[in-house]
């Protein structure tokens, strides 16, 4: 391992892939001390540099920042002001070859680098999509001399989180809207994923409703379209939500898909709010996080983000964009709750991954509002316990789909067989024992036992 400070004291590091004097590079390292970290974003990543260290990592802060620093003739630097700065560096050590076989020019020995930068938020204010071109865009990602990068985390001051209002309601305030409190709440994507007919579809809510669910959702993959239009669907979802209320005397919750053009959001929100959806889904990534939050900004109703698109920046390990860069900034954008990657092998999620995310839904981020984290993938009653002991608290939603609606005894018997494994973990007893004379749930450990 070599740190910045070594690097500082004069090691050498290989062959220069462009040109840089000593005097221009340092213009691009500093400590933490020597800056005012309030006008600052931190930005961890893992890079691979090719040639020489100092010159690879110049270049990279100077082509997410200021790139050139000075205009020709003219007597100027941007860089105390303006330049991203390397303010940690561990030198991992010298590979053989790149992680990944990405084209390049550089040429010299390949060193696995991990670093952070601090970053001045006024080259580009409180404006998310401004943030992301600056810290994972062409600058970062084309930088010569690095051809393997990763966005690990951003870290914010205080000062930057002030001007974003973030969730509305976040946990507690779906919480206080279910009256549902000291357990998960209880999502459920009604199924097929493609949807029924509106009628259909809305009488299926309504059983699971039944059972227990508290919400029952749209699938990611169903929005607008010919055969289920948001407005029949919402409408018909809503008179079938009432419905459930007045016989279990529970509020509930219809979770209408959104996701659109960018135009219609504002359109798509007031429609189904106005036709009694008490919840919206949006695809955070694929509409843009400044979508999310002019909709945060505009709804009266809780927004709960989906995660399509996230794998596509995250899965890689060493290239990209780690997925709780996106969970940050989602909840930065105003999403109550946030839908991810689950734990077990559907979702490829490494487990220490969902915890990441899960803890960034939750813990302390100035003053804006806790959000729900949502862990999902191939869940039910049988899976219920072991979420609930890697998440640590009840502050999670669980999201079955075929678990409830794919139960053999219909998702009226799907919901409550969720309902009766929360039952059984409260009381601290084993699912199969729990399962006896209960049958919506017994049926799901009978199949689990090849019964």
């Amino acid at each position: 391992m070599v740190t910045l400070e070594q690097l500082a004291a004069g090691r050498g590091w290989g062959i220069s892939c462009i040109s840089m004097n000593r005097e221009d590079i340092k213009g691009f390292f500093a400590s933490r001390e020597q800056l005012d970290m309030a006008d600052y974003l931190t930005l961890d990543y893992y890079l691979e540099c090719v040639g020489d260290i100092e010159v690879a990592l110049a270049h990279f802060c100077s082509e997410q920042s200021t790139a050139q620093w000075q205009r020709v003739g003219h007597d100027e630097d941007f860089r105390p002001k303006h330049g991203a700065k390397v303010i940690s560096l561990t030198v991992e050590g010298e590979l053989e070859a790149l992680s990944y076989p990405i084209h390049h020019a550089a040429t010299g020995p390949i060193h696995a680098c991990r670093l952070t930068i601090a970053h001045p938020h006024r080259n580009f204010g409180t404006k998310i999509p401004n943030l992301l071109s600056a810290v994972c865009g062409e600058g970062v990602f084309f930088t010569p001399g690095v051809p393997v990068v990763k966005l690990l985390d951003i870290g914010f001051p205080e000062s930057y989180l002030n001007a974003f209002d973030g969730p509305k309601f976040g946990i507690d305030g779906i919480r206080d809207l279910l009256h549902a409190y000291n357990r998960p709440i209880f999502f459920g994507v009604v199924k097929p994923n493609i949807g029924l007919s509106p009628d259909d579809f809305a009488e299926i809510a309504r059983q699971s409703w039944l059972g227990g669910l508290d919400i029952a959702k749209d699938d990611e993959m169903l929005a607008d379209v010919d055969w289920s239009t948001l407005i029949e669907r919402s409408h018909a979802l809503a008179d079938a939500r009432r419905s459930a209320e007045r016989e279990t005397g529970e509020p509930k919750i219809y979770l209408a898909n959104v996701t659109d053009e960018v135009d219609r959001l504002i359109e798509q929100h007031d429609i189904a709010v106005s036709n009694g959806a008490n919840a919206l889904l949006v695809n955070a990534l694929p509409v843009g996080l400044s979508a999310v939050r002019m909709l945060a900004k505009h709804t009266k109703v809780p927004l709960i983000g989906h995660f399509p698109f996230i794998a596509a920046f995250s899965r890689m390990e060493k290239y990209g964009v780690h997925s709780r860069v996106m969970t940050k900034l989602q909840r930065l954008a105003g999403l109550d709750s946030i839908i991810m990657p689950g734990f077990g092998s559907r979702m490829m999620t490494p487990e220490d991954e969902v915890k990441e995310n899960i803890q960034e839904c939750l813990q302390e981020f100035g003053h804006i509002r806790r959000s729900l984290p949502v862990p999902g993938g191939s869940d039910s009653a049988l899976t219920l316990e072991g979420v609930y002991r890697k998440v640590g608290s009840v502050d999670f939603g669980f999201v079955p789909g075929r678990g409830i609606f794919g139960h053999p005894m219909g998702p009226k018997a799907g919901a409550k067989s969720i309902r009766q494994a929360w039952e059984a973990i409260e009381q601290g007893i084993e699912l199969e024992t729990y399962a006896v004379g209960r049958p919506e749930l017994q049926v799901m450990v009978d199949g689990a036992n090849g019964k």
